[in-house]
């Protein structure tokens, strides 16, 4: 183990290791420079046994907890916490995402490891004797934006996300949930009926009191605008076209937030889709369950993943891909619906799971057909969260790079500090987060350069602090395609019944 220092764990051998003589020679040197032994103690010299201060006595045991989410692959629910090892990488500042939280405050409670041994100690019963009902326990928990990078950039794979989720929805079977977290939980229908009377809902919320009024409701911070519905859907304005059997079919799931909010962008990614060759199909419109899955309502989130698998296994038995725009509900369907649920439910999840794609993705392996015309001169590309933690930047990457002329540099931006409703609910901490790199970028863009974000949420974050406008993959590429795409084709699939 030469790459590693002498430190705790190996200080205890140290007089076997270099023999008596040279280690009464580091005594004596330890001695002389330090007389008080205030400097690391216990390390390299006077260690004490490998069997003194253990996280674990002899007499531990790991108490079985019932959970909604499947956490068998690490043990249980207090494995999963206790898979922390301490190392403390969730601590950097400097690079990467993880943690967001801790970046800004600096405080250790905001921490990947602070919650994973405030979880750790809640369980086991060393916090209090509330466990997971403890209301400090829901104040170490708050500033999580379950961003998922902790799964990718934790030496251990520390699953804060799900962690997270999981104690919200037990401490809400203590105290149950408030109206407002139930409200802002059903996202989909919420969107649905606002984006279906645009008019009058844009109209209500444009007026400042009005708009005050509603955040102090739905407890948001009234200095942040909600986004303005569109006054028809991309689902409802989709109309198919004469199928043509010679092109491959793919279905194009159009998410809560691209659907009633940003149309636009799913009317790029079909036109891209049809210059690739493809045959765009709709997928049945069903929510993927993230706006539930982020607030910790367990129950309702399984029943909504089991409706969800139910809607898109026909498609992807039948060898059809199910394209996602958003990267967030692909997350879901590809990382969280497994996990809500059980036995052959979740074995058919996997299945579905293994048949989505995020568009970029399908594009960058399958749109060989696509030309474009020289780009603009420069790209950033801010990745998003899920994105960078589950699946990559490379497809996006090597999509963009096809721009002819176009230099693209992905962004180490970490987290852009929206995270769906966080920016709603911690205003301070998520601009906090966003001005430590990503922001001042944005504002550093001159006219000739664009920035890029897949996320809805990183679009609206950097389009509020900056006043600059953030365009989604698609839309991007879709200006600078070399030929006018044709009419894309569509049908709205089904689950068949019986």
């Amino acid at each position: 183990s030469g790459e590693h220092g002498d430190g705790l764990v190996r200080a205890p051998f140290q007089e076997r290791m270099f023999g008596s003589t040279l280690y009464n020679a580091f005594c004596e040197l330890k001695a002389v420079f330090d007389p008080e032994n205030l400097f690391n103690p216990g390390k390299i010299v006077n260690a004490p046994p490998l069997t003194e201060n253990l996280r674990f006595g002899a007499s531990y045991q790991t108490p079985i907890h019932a959970t909604v989410f499947d956490f068998d692959d690490y043990g249980g629910l207090l494995r999963a916490a206790e898979q922390c090892s301490g190392v403390g990488a969730c601590r950097q500042t400097g690079s990467g995402t993880m943690c967001p939280s801790y970046m800004a405050t600096r405080e250790e409670k905001d921490s990947t490891r602070g919650r994973a041994n405030s979880l750790r100690l809640a369980l086991n019963g060393q916090l209090s004797e509330l466990g997971l009902a403890d209301p400090e326990l829901r104040e170490v928990m708050a500033l999580c934006l379950e961003c998922k990078a902790c799964t990718s950039e934790c030496p251990t794979g520390v699953d804060m996300a799900r962690l997270k989720s999981e104690f919200q929805h037990q401490y809400r079977q203590q105290y149950g949930g408030s109206w407002r977290e139930r409200v802002l939980g059903e996202m989909a229908t919420l969107s649905r009926w606002g984006s279906r009377l645009a008019p009058v809902s844009n109209w209500l919320m444009a007026p400042a009191p009005a708009r005050r009024l509603l955040a102090r409701l739905l407890g948001l911070d009234a200095r942040r605008p909600l986004p303005r519905f569109a006054s028809r859907s991309f689902a409802a304005s989709w109309r198919p076209a004469i199928v043509s059997g010679d092109r491959p079919v793919v279905a194009l799931f159009a998410d809560t937030f691209n659907n009633y909010y940003e149309p636009d962008n799913l009317r790029a990614a079909a036109q891209l889709l049809d210059a690739a060759g493809a045959q765009v199909q709709l997928a049945p419109q069903v929510c993927c369950g993230r706006p539930l899955i982020s607030k910790g309502f367990l129950d309702r989130a399984a029943r909504q993943a089991a409706a969800m698998t139910a809607a898109l296994q026909p498609l992807v038995e039948a060898g059809i891909p199910v394209l996602f725009s958003e990267p967030s509900c692909h997350s879901a369907v590809l990382d969280d619906l497994p996990r809500l649920l059980g036995g052959t439910a979740s074995a058919e999840a996997r299945r579905v799971a293994e048949g989505a794609w995020l568009l970029e993705s399908w594009l960058a392996q399958h749109g060989d057909a696509l030309t474009f015309r020289p780009g603009p001169a420069r790209l950033l590309v801010h990745g998003h969260c899920h994105q960078k933690a589950l699946v990559g930047m490379a497809p996006l990457h090597k999509l963009l790079l096809r721009l002819p002329g176009t230099a693209v540099e992905l962004l180490d931006s970490g987290c852009c500090g929206q995270a769906g409703l966080f920016g709603y609910e911690q205003y301070d901490i998520s601009q906090a987060i966003g001005e430590r790199r990503l922001l001042p970028a944005v504002r550093a863009l001159s006219e000739a350069e664009y920035l890029v974000a897949p996320g809805f949420s990183c679009r609206h974050q950097v389009d509020h602090f900056t006043g600059k406008q953030p365009l989604a993959p698609a839309v991007l590429l879709a200006r600078y395609l070399e030929q006018s795409p044709g009419n894309s084709s569509a049908t709205i699939l089904s689950a068949p019944s019986g």
